[in-house]
């Protein structure tokens, strides 16, 4: 009988594991299509006010330019890097960076 319940043991512990990496695997996922998005509609604003940005692959938030009401992103485009601060029914504020 102890036998069986270390088994059961075994198997939970187990089988939380096994969860566990499936969850940690559908975050990080989850995760990239937000990245994704993100640089889209970053990429988005900035061509609309007329910069160029052709295969946008990233859209880093910059935390320390961020402030309520001001989000500021390190936008990386084909050729070219702009920093972008997105301010609610403004035109973004966009810098090329070199």
């Amino acid at each position: 009988m102890d036998c069986n319940r270390a088994l059961r043991r075994i198997s939970s512990i187990g089988a939380g594991v096994f969860m566990s990496i499936c969850l940690a695997g559908t975050v990080a996922t989850a995760t990239t299509k937000d990245q994704d998005t993100v640089a889209t509609v970053v990429a988005d604003q900035v061509r609309s006010q007329g910069f160029p940005c052709k295969n946008p692959s990233s859209a880093d938030r910059i935390e320390t330019e961020t402030v309520p009401n001001q989000t500021a992103y390190l936008l990386k485009c084909e050729g070219t890097t702009y920093r972008v601060l997105l301010i609610p029914d403004q035109a973004a504020e966009v810098a090329k960076v070199d």
